[in-house]
This record gives structure tokens, C-alpha cells and sequence, in this order.
């Protein structure tokens, strides 16, 4: 039986990469990627060469058979997202949820790495014993029953947005008397940026800043 790999790989900076996760991509049959394009600049960087497949969100559930296939003939698989740990707001766990299913007797194991969600927590200087993570909030249906959560809530909360809505984020928390906010955006890259502070403040400065308006950005919401 074969073994299916969930492997995290940098968000930002290329570096970021454990040596057990750079030993399972040299060492699999085939590479699942979230965008195949993406994981080959990470590939030749290391000079690995090995197949890739594309398993995106969109392809994920139809997919699962192949891979399920593959793990039974005794294939070692890998799988990665564009950045950071699959199944965390990233393609994954619907996959990981039909082996589980059709093949209990396979192997499903973690190489862990990197995240943006714990990478921000770090270095928030928040009492993050307990959170909320929401990953990114709906775009239209749900929207304002998930914001009145975030405002609600009695311990910090995490989201993830991109650089489309991010200013729009910040006024409808305003709305909601959200009080402060630290915000990471483009964490491990060049322009890596934290913004911490009254929810006023930090929203003036993206509206003041619209050049810096680019990446992923983690909002954390202080209860």
C-alpha cells in the first residue's frame, strides 16, 4: 500500500523549506500540486525533477480516484498547495477525507512547515492561547453573519484576505466597533510588512499606503 504525503513548502521565501520535506519530494513517484507551475520554480530550485499533477480546488473530488488508485498499486504521492500547508484554506482535505474513506489501510502522513497563519501568530505579540481561524470569509452569502462572529467573539479571531478586499475588510469592521487589529502581509517575502494598532489607524494607513495594497494579508482581531 502506498503512502500519500501532505507537504508543506514556503509561503514566501524559498528557504523556508524543511529538509525532511525537500527528502519526500526527491524521494516520491508523483507531486500533486495545487498549480504546477508554482511547485516547479520551488523544484528546480532544489533540482528535483519528478512528474507533477495538478490538483487544484476545482479538481480535487474528481482527482481523488486517481490518487486513490495510484496509492493502492503502492505509489508514494506528494501533496502540495502554491504556499504553506495543504488543507488550510488551500486544496486538500477533501482529498485527504476520500482516502480516508475508500483506502483506511493507506498511509496519510504530514511533513509540516510552513504556515501563514502561525507565522503571523508569532510574532503578534497576542495572547493567541485560544483563537478563532475563520481562513477567508464569503465573498457575498454568509459575509455578514460571519463578521458579526468576528465581533462577538471572546477571543482572538484570524482571517485571511486578499489584496482586493482587504480596505473593504477593514471599514466593515469598523462598522462592527472592532476596536484593533495587527495585520501581516507578504510574511517571509521582501516586503514583508506588520500593522499593528488602533483599527482606525491601521485602515488610514492602507488608504494612505494604497502602493503597499499587495500579497495575502493575516488579520487578527483583537477580541
Amino acid at each position: 500500500m502506498g503512502t500519500l504525503s501532505v507537504v508543506a513548502t514556503p509561503i514566501g521565501n524559498l528557504e523556508d523549506i524543511t529538509l525532511r520535506a525537500l527528502r519526500t519530494l526527491k524521494e516520491c513517484d508523483v507531486i500533486y500540486a495545487e498549480d504546477t507551475r508554482v511547485i516547479a520554480k520551488l523544484l528546480a530550485r532544489y533540482e528535483i525533477k519528478k512528474p507533477l499533477q495538478r490538483l487544484d480546488a476545482a479538481t480535487e473530488l474528481k482527482k481523488a480516484s486517481e490518487v486513490i488508485a495510484r496509492l493502492e498499486a503502492g505509489e508514494h504521492i506528494a501533496l502540495v498547495s502554491d504556499a504553506g500547508t495543504p488543507g488550510i484554506s488551500d486544496p486538500g482535505t477533501q482529498l485527504v477525507a476520500q482516502v480516508r474513506a475508500h483506502l483506511p489501510e493507506a498511509k496519510i502522513e504530514t511533513i509540516p512547515g510552513a504556515s501563514a497563519l502561525t507565522a503571523a501568530l508569532s510574532i503578534a505579540g497576542m495572547d493567541m492561547g485560544s483563537f478563532t481561524f475563520f481562513g477567508f470569509l464569503p465573498h457575498k452569502k454568509g459575509r455578514q453573519t460571519a463578521l458579526k462572529k468576528v465581533a462577538t467573539s471572546e477571543i482572538p479571531v484570524v482571517l485571511y484576505e486578499s489584496p482586493h478586499r482587504i480596505v473593504k475588510l477593514l471599514k466593515e469592521l469598523e462598522s462592527l466597533q472592532i476596536s484593533r487589529v495587527t495585520i501581516a502581509r507578504e510574511l517571509t517575502k521582501i516586503h514583508e510588512e506588520v500593522v499593528a494598532g488602533a483599527l482606525s489607524d491601521v485602515a488610514e494607513h492602507f488608504s494612505a499606503h494604497p502602493e503597499t495594497v499587495r500579497g495575502e494579508f493575516v488579520v487578527i482581531v483583537a477580541p
